[in-house]
């Protein structure tokens, strides 16, 4: 029987699941009186500098010394994480929200997609078939009048796959040739983020009108609430980080789409949402197909633990979970392409 240790990949997906569950269901509170997504994030990110700096100056990480050209990908990766973000919102003003959820379900599969293509990785025949139910318990649970533009459904589906390239190049940046301990990745990418996020929100004229709702309608509350909301955000961004290392990009994705199916019943709970039957049985449909998708996974590794003393490196198991020497190899190679 599998011991889940107190370092476990399953222990920090745990809290990833706490802390995101919480900032989404804070973040709509925050948003009905501070209306500006790009300021909040740079807050978020704002927080994430000071305080990986507070832990640098205490000695609880070191960071790598890095090249020119890793220097490169890191700027580079903050640049992505900023689109991402940035076309996420933009898309959501083009097309409704349900559209926009399950177009963003589809994430895990872009993710395998990508993840064959540019890394060679291979997956059983189970991790495609159990990612099913969790795709179209997402739309079950997310249906509705879908409306969109053409120009909206571009930018939902380029966001989505977006966030799978983020989700990829986050995994091998840290298991990867430069095997980045998450507090690093985090200490390098977030000055970087809040710089761009503040110029995006002074290039779309958001920056303007944060200051005239400061001067007007800023109290001590609102403020505390937003530098707690950093916090979180803070907390929120070390716990993916160490949990997309320790586990896998792909269960990241599937794990993303559970979240949101929980943060649909939560709002059940908390704010009198509405679901019909079959929303429903998307919810139950989706919690199934993650759950069966965390048992195949697991299943995959015992094994794959079990054989490792007596079987060479070419089985399927290892192929899906131990091919680090070839994918390191061939990510060098690849490396520009995938960032």
């Amino acid at each position: 029987m599998a011991k889940i240790t107190v370092d476990s990949g399953y222990m920090w997906l745990g809290l990833y699941f706490v802390l995101n569950l919480s900032l989404t269901l804070y973040n709509k509170i925050i948003l009905n009186n501070f209306k500006f997504p790009y300021s909040l994030t740079a807050i978020h990110t704002l927080c994430g500098s000071v305080g990986c700096y507070i832990l640098y100056l205490s000695g609880i990480f070191v960071p790598a010394k890095l090249g020119d050209r890793e220097n490169i990908i890191m700027v580079m990766f903050s640049v992505l994480y900023t689109i991402n973000i940035a076309i996420s919102n933009v898309s959501l003003h083009l097309v409704s929200v349900p559209f926009h959820q399950m177009i963003r379900a589809m994430t895990p599969v872009f993710t395998v997609v990508l993840s064959i293509i540019f890394l060679q990785k291979h997956y059983p025949r189970k991790i495609y078939l159990s990612l099913l139910p969790v795709v179209l318990g997402v739309g079950f649970a997310t249906s509705a009048e879908y409306e969109f533009t053409y120009i909206g459904f571009i930018l939902t589906v380029l966001g989505a796959v977006l966030a799978s390239v983020k989700t990829i190049v986050t995994n091998r940046v840290q298991v990867g040739r430069l095997k980045l301990n998450p507090l690093d990745l985090l200490f390098r990418m977030s000055p970087l983020a809040f710089i761009q996020c503040i110029i995006y929100a002074h290039v779309t004229g958001e920056l303007e009108s944060v200051k005239e709702f400061s001067a007007e309608h800023m109290t001590y509350n609102l403020a505390s609430s937003l530098l707690l909301n950093g916090l979180i955000a803070f907390g929120l961004n070390i716990v993916s980080f160490t949990a997309n290392k320790k586990t896998s990009a792909l269960t990241m994705t599937v794990a993303g789409n559970v979240k949101q199916v929980l943060s649909i019943i939560l709002s059940i709970l908390i704010f009198d949402y509405a679901i019909n039957s079959t929303n429903a049985f998307g919810i139950l449909l989706t919690l199934l197909g993650g759950a069966w998708y965390g048992s195949v996974e697991l299943s995959i590794k015992r094994n794959a633990a079990q054989l490792l003393p007596t079987v060479n490196n070419n089985t399927t198991e290892d192929k899906y979970d131990r091919k680090s020497s070839d994918i390191q190899s061939h990510l060098s190679e690849k490396r520009d392409v995938v960032v």
